[in-house]
């Protein structure tokens, strides 16, 4: 998947700060091998501004609050700078190169090739893309839109990097085709965060932000790599951590954010080596036993309550929650051995965690995909505010849930209309706002997406970013479904896999960076994004685009939105000529958009408005909701292991900068497996022996991968871990989640054995 080595595997275990000056030296490693010794300065020094700059787009962790300008991070540093590549992908690298041959090189190699500069359409008789024309491709796009003989033989994808204002314009050009198959990135990660706070507290988002984090007592982060998935994070932990916070960090392996950090821009520390700790405790609970763990602390709460009343805000519970005996009953009923059994921790653990969030006046509980990606993530985003809401962690400063999310506007493609299970009050506002008459009927996911293109239902795919090929589950089975479409359309600034495995007819649209201007009639066009904590805020290109034939995302839309609908009453092209005409008729569509321009251009923004954060709760009984779901059985069968995929460190998304993982001590290695050292002994498995991997589907079907190299780590026994995407391929179609409908990336059921 990565580039090609340049020695032998290595692993020796890291036991440095995160970031610091390993982080330094990485990033001026990688500006020097992109070229990139002006352009890279001047980006950085541009991101996350509040003005005239842009926003990073990496990861949505929100900007600081306080204007820091080098509020940056590594991996933020090595998108931009893949971005901002000098290498070019035109006419001729496609004139000498063939599908098939493409086909054969690594992932690393696709997207090292650079900037794609114009758009190409597939050509069968030769398999080589051609050049063609914006008019043709949105025609063949039209045209093939219009031929369909139900709209819901079509479906919508988007990435997370796709901004606000093309995003709203996606789902409208959606819905006004008269379909909600809007499948999006969230479907993979956070859906289970979404359902489960929907049905708790009436919001599907977290209620926090930063000026939170700033002045909590405790932060439990539960399933998050913040060194590598949300660095900016080690700011938060580290400040923490000197004014005295209580941080616990829960997660089957003890990541390197977890331990210690020095933050970069801190210059006096950098220059000392002098490093802060970023915890107060680490809890490595079994894969899936994050559940049993909040359990065992709400129980402990309850029986603290019996002999000390201050352990529960009663007065909380009674005004604005219900359930609360039946889940007492529930807590009461579950005995203290299950939740070992099922935590994989002692009680003692258990109740080492409950003793901070009870002397904590103040909580906040932060998690990721580490909770999400099972079986049961809704029943544990749950049982976290279950927790929270014992002691009242809600609607106050300092207190709260907050999910982690992933991509640098997921959380604005969702509240901008993508989604597949609109809600009526959403379609209504869209309706008399855009002048439509919008699908009730739910649409498709991304699980279900594959399947009707696998069926033959689903014949055309349109992907607005990232890279759909590499990122869903059971790759040969997504792959076998792209092929059967009649089109497949991919947006993307850079040549990926998901481009060679396409339907009958392909197109590939070049769009703009955000680190691009965007030059459109009314001038220099901005986008906004909403992060991981609500607030909206612009972003401006910098740079001279990659090519005079790029458009932008939302002109993209515009296209091709026109050449299907050509009688649409709907004024693409006005649009287009000026983003603010966009926002207008945001702020009337979308509930917490109102005065969307003016609101948007102060400094940092504005945030969204939270329902549950003023304690009004959009549940069907006006209050926070308990839930009394059941422990799940998450002890894996013997001589069976629980697997769960990540990334590694010099990783974003699908995107792989090298082979190396530098916070977990891997060099030149990627088809590797973490195992715990006594399961490997019990295997006769050494160090980087090469093993088979096979999981074991739901319905009983069997995926093996071979050769992968064992890495003896600490992780919990029982446990087994290793990269995305290549280990996709081991989770089945079907194993999804009955709760959310994710699929299960983070609780394969495996068997390894020596090669």
């Amino acid at each position: 998947m990565g580039p090609d080595p340049v020695g032998p595997p290595q692993f020796a275990p890291y036991h440095h700060p995160a970031a610091g000056w390993g982080a330094a030296k990485s990033v001026t490693r990688f500006l020097v091998k992109e070229g990139a010794y002006v352009d890279g300065p001047r980006a950085i020094m541009r991101m996350n501004h509040e003005s005239g700059g842009f926003d990073c787009p990496g990861c949505a962790w929100p900007d600081d609050t306080k204007g820091l300008h080098l509020d940056i991070c590594e991996n933020g540093i090595k998108h931009v700078t893949w971005e901002m590549t000098r290498k070019r992908v035109g006419r001729e690298f496609f004139a000498a190169h063939s599908v098939t041959e493409l086909s054969g090189w690594s992932d690393f190699a696709l997207e090292d090739q650079g900037r794609l500069t114009e758009p190409m359409v597939y050509d069968a008789d030769s398999d080589h893309y051609v050049p063609i024309s914006w008019k043709d491709a949105f025609e063949l796009v039209g045209r093939t839109l219009r031929e369909l003989d139900d709209p819901n033989r079509a479906a919508f994808y988007t990435s997370g990097r796709l901004g606000n204002e093309a995003t709203f314009l996606y789902q409208l050009m959606a819905r006004e085709l008269g379909t909600n198959n809007l499948p999006d990135c969230s479907n993979m990660c956070h859906e289970a965060s979404g359902r489960a706070l929907q049905a708790s507290l009436g919001t599907g988002k977290g209620t926090v932000d930063l000026k939170d984090w700033e002045v909590t007592d405790a932060l439990f982060i539960m399933g998050v790599n913040a060194a590598s998935n949300a660095p900016r994070m080690l700011t938060a932990l580290a400040d923490a951590h000197r004014r005295g916070a209580q941080i616990v960090h829960i997660n089957p392996l003890i990541e390197a954010a977890a331990t210690r950090t020095i933050v970069p821009h801190e210059f006096v520390d950098m220059a000392l080596f002098k490093s802060t700790k970023t915890s107060t405790l680490n809890l490595q609970p079994r894969i899936g036993g994050d559940m049993a763990l909040v359990r065992g602390m709400a129980k402990a709460i309850l029986e603290q309550a019996t002999s000390d009343p201050r352990a529960l805000d009663r007065q909380f519970i009674e005004r604005h929650t219900t359930g609360f005996e039946a889940y007492r009953a529930l807590c009461e009923d579950t005995p203290w051995e299950e939740i070992e059994r099922q935590s994989g921790l002692d009680r003692a653990e258990v109740l080492k965690a409950a003793r901070v969030y009870r002397d904590a006046d103040r909580s906040i509980v932060s998690w990721c995909l580490g909770v999400t990606q099972h079986e049961h993530g809704v029943d544990t985003v749950r049982e976290i505010v279950n927790l929270l809401l014992l002691r009242g962690n809600l609607g106050r400063e300092g207190a709260g849930p907050s999910p982690v999310r992933g991509h640098s506007n997921v959380q604005g493609n969702r509240t901008c209309g993508i989604d597949h299970r609109p809600s009526p009050e959403f379609l209504d506002r869209l309706a008399e706002a855009c002048g439509i008459d919008p699908p009730r009927a739910h649409g498709l996911d991304t699980v279900s997406a594959i399947e009707a293109m696998r069926r033959g239902e689903v014949t055309v795919f349109v992907a607005m970013g990232g890279n759909f090929a590499l990122a869903a589950p059971d790759t040969p089975y997504t792959h076998e479904a792209l092929r059967g479409c009649e089109l497949t359309v991919q947006v993307s600034t850079k040549l990926n896999r998901s481009h060679l495995v396409h339907g009958r007819r392909a197109l590939i649209l070049p769009c703009l960076g955000r680190t691009e201007k965007d030059h459109q009639r009314g001038g220099v066009q901005s986008t906004s994004v909403e992060d991981s904590m609500s607030m909206v805020h612009l972003s401006v290109g910098m740079k001279r685009p990659a090519s005079p034939h790029l458009l932008s995302e939302p002109a993209i839309v515009a296209g091709m939105a026109r050449a299907a609908l050509p009688d649409s009453g709907t004024p693409w092209e006005w649009y287009v000529e000026d983003y603010d005409r966009i926002r207008d008729t945001m702020s009337r569509a979308l509930d917490g958009f109102e005065d969307f321009n003016r609101r948007v251009r102060l400094p940092l923004g504005f945030r969204i408005k939270q329902p549950a954060r003023e304690l009004v709760f959009l549940t069907p009984s006006g209050r926070a909701e308990f839930s009394t779901a059941p422990l799940p059985d998450v002890v894996p069968a013997p001589g069976t292991l629980a697997l769960g995929t990540m990334r590694s460190h010099d990783q974003w998304n699908t995107t792989i900068y090298s082979d190396n993982d530098r916070y977990r001590g891997v060099r030149n290695l990627r088809t590797l497996v973490f195992l715990n050292a006594d399961d490997m002994r019990e295997r006769g498995i050494d160090e980087l022996d090469p093993v088979d991997i096979t999981s074991t589907a739901k319905d009983g079907s069997t995926r093996t991968l071979n050769g992968y190299l064992a890495i003896p780590y600490d992780i919990p026994r029982g446990c087994a871990a290793g990269y995305m995407p290549e280990m996709n391929v081991l989770c089945a179609i079907g194993d999804h989640s009955t709760q959310s409908d994710q699929p299960i990336m983070k609780h394969l059921k495996v068997t390894v054995t020596k090669a």
